[in-house]
C-alpha cells in the first residue's frame, strides 16, 4: 500500500488515498466519528460511518483521542464545510499509536506550553514556524553559495572572547577554563586568508541576564567574512541576504504565513525598496526632532530607542558609524572621523531589533593591540589573531545574523523562544 502525504492526496482531488499522521482534532457521534488528521504537509477531515464497519471495529475508532496516530485509507472528495476543503469517507484505518489525555488543550498558559515544549511543537503554528525556519536556513546557505563563499566552521570551545567577556559562558576543559563561542569571528578572519570568501550557520552561547522577549543564550548565527572588501560592499552583503531570505520565505512557505496570521504585505516593502542608512549621529538628531527623545552621544543605542526609530520605516534599516567606546576593539576607525568606527548594526521593522550586526575590521596591528590593553585584556591570548595582522593583512571584514531575530521578525513572532523549537534562556534549560 502507497502512503501518500496529506498534501499530495489533497492535489488528487478525488478517488481512492491512504494517509498516516496524527490526530488533531476529533469529534464523534454513535453514527459517524470525524478525525481530522495532520502531518507535516497539512490536516485532512476523515469520517467514519459505523454503517462502513462491525460494531467492535467502530468502538476503536469511537475510543480514538487526540495526538493517536492512525492509517487511514478511504475515498477523497471534495466538501466545503472540511477544514482544508476535502474530506476522506474511511473505507479501512489502523490505530498504530494510542493516545490517552494529551495535556495539551485549548487556552494553556504560556507556562505549561514551555513545560511540555516537546509536545507543543506538534501544534500547526510552531510546526509552521520549524518549516520557516529550516526555508530561512536553507535561503542562507543559497545566498552565500550563489555569491562564491565557502561554508567554513570555528571551534565551538573558545580559549578568548570577542563580544564582552560579561557574557561568556565558562565550561571545564579537562584541567583548564575555556568559553563557548559567542562567535566564530575572530578564527574567521585567520581562515580568509586561506578560503577568501567564507560564511557559516552555527550555535553561539551568550550569558546575557536578561528575561526579555528578544533574547536566548544558545541561538544560532550566520556569519560571514571576506578578504578585499570596503565597508559599503558589507552592507550591500547584508542587504542582499535580507531579500533573499524574505523572497524564499514568501514564495516557499505561503500556507505557513497564513496559519500565522502574518500580513505578507509588511514584507513585501523589504523586497521592493533599497535599505535607507543613516549614521548613529542622525539617529540621534532623528529621535531628538521626532520622538523627543535625546541620548548623549557616545552612549549606545537601547532597545527603546531602537524601536522608536524604526517606528518612521517600514523597511529594515542601516545604522552606521558607532562611537569607537561602544564598539568591539577589532573595528576599525573611521578614517575622517576616528571617534566613530566603521561598523553598523542593521535593524528590522516592526520592534524586532538588531537583526545584523557587522563591521570592516582594523588591519593595524598596533591600534588592535592597543585597543586590547586598553580594555585590560592579555596579548598573550590573542597571539593567534594578532599573527593574521602580521604576516599579510589585508582589508578585510564581516557581519553576524541572528537567525532567530529574522524568523521572528519574518513570522510576526511575540516572543523569539518560539523561532527555535527548544528555546534555551536564563531560567529555562528543559526541556
Amino acid at each position: 500500500m502507497e502512503y501518500l502525504q496529506i498534501q499530495e492526496a489533497i492535489k488528487k482531488e478525488s478517488g481512492k488515498v491512504s494517509i498516516r499522521g496524527w490526530v488533531y482534532r476529533e469529534r464523534g457521534s454513535a453514527k459517524l466519528k470525524f478525525i481530522v488528521l495532520r502531518d507535516a504537509t497539512n490536516i485532512v477531515q476523515c469520517v467514519i460511518k459505523n454503517e462502513n464497519f462491525s460494531e467492535e471495529k467502530f468502538s476503536e475508532a469511537v475510543k480514538v483521542q487526540i495526538e493517536a496516530s492512525m492509517e487511514i485509507t478511504g475515498t477523497l472528495r471534495k466538501d466545503e464545510r472540511a477544514p482544508t476543503g476535502f474530506e476522506i469517507e474511511v473505507l479501512d484505518f489502523n490505530i498504530v499509536g494510542e493516545s490517552d489525555k494529551f495535556p495539551i488543550q485549548k487556552d494553556q498558559s504560556k507556562e505549561l506550553l514551555a513545560d511540555n515544549r516537546h509536545l507543543w511543537i506538534r501544534s500547526r503554528e510552531m510546526s509552521s514556524i520549524m518549516k520557516i525556519r529550516s526555508t530561512v536556513f536553507k535561503a542562507i546557505r543559497e545566498y552565500f553559495d550563489k555569491e562564491g563563499f565557502y561554508e567554513h566552521h570555528s571551534p565551538i570551545f573558545q580559549s578568548t572572547q570577542c563580544e564582552g567577556g560579561s557574557t561568556l559562558f565558562s565550561v571545564k576543559y579537562f584541567d583548564k577554563e575555556l568559553f563557548l563561542t559567542q562567535t566564530w569571528q575572530l578564527h574567521a578572519e585567520a581562515m580568509i586568508f586561506s578560503l577568501g570568501k567564507i560564511y557559516t550557520i552555527e550555535p553561539a552561547f551568550r550569558a546575557e541576564k536578561s528575561k526579555t522577549s528578544r533574547h536566548l543564550t544558545e541561538f544560532w548565527m550566520a556569519e560571514m567574512e571576506l578578504p578585499w572588501t570596503n565597508f559599503e560592499e558589507l552592507q550591500d552583503y547584508a542587504e542582499n541576504m535580507i531579500k533573499h531570505v524574505v523572497k524564499k520565505v514568501i514564495n516557499d512557505n505561503k500556507m505557513e504565513l497564513e496559519i500565522l496570521n502574518r500580513d505578507i504585505k509588511k514584507l513585501e516593502p523589504t523586497l521592493n525598496k533599497k535599505f535607507p542608512k543613516i549614521s548613529y549621529t542622525e539617529a540621534l538628531e532623528i529621535l531628538e526632532k521626532k520622538k523627543k527623545i535625546k541620548v548623549k552621544w557616545g552612549k549606545d543605542l537601547r532597545t527603546i530607542e531602537e524601536d522608536k526609530i524604526m517606528e518612521l520605516y517600514d523597511t529594515p534599516l542601516l545604522v552606521t558609524n558607532y562611537p569607537k567606546i561602544v564598539k568591539a576593539f577589532y573595528m576599525k576607525e573611521t578614517p575622517k572621523d576616528p571617534k566613530t568606527v566603521l561598523g553598523f548594526d542593521l535593524l528590522a521593522p516592526e520592534g524586532y531589533g538588531e537583526l545584523v550586526g557587522g563591521s570592516q575590521r582594523e588591519e593595524d596591528l598596533k591600534k588592535i593591540k592597543k585597543r586590547l590593553i586598553d580594555e585590560g585584556e592579555d596579548l598573550e591570548n590573542y597571539k593567534f589573531y594578532l599573527d593574521t595582522r602580521r604576516y599579510g593583512s589585508v582589508p578585510h571584514g564581516g557581519y553576524g545574523l541572528g537567525v532567530e531575530r529574522l524568523i521572528s521578525w519574518i513570522c510576526g513572532l511575540e516572543n523569539i523562544k518560539d523561532a527555535i523549537a527548544f528555546p534555551r534562556t536564563m531560567l529555562r534549560f528543559s526541556p
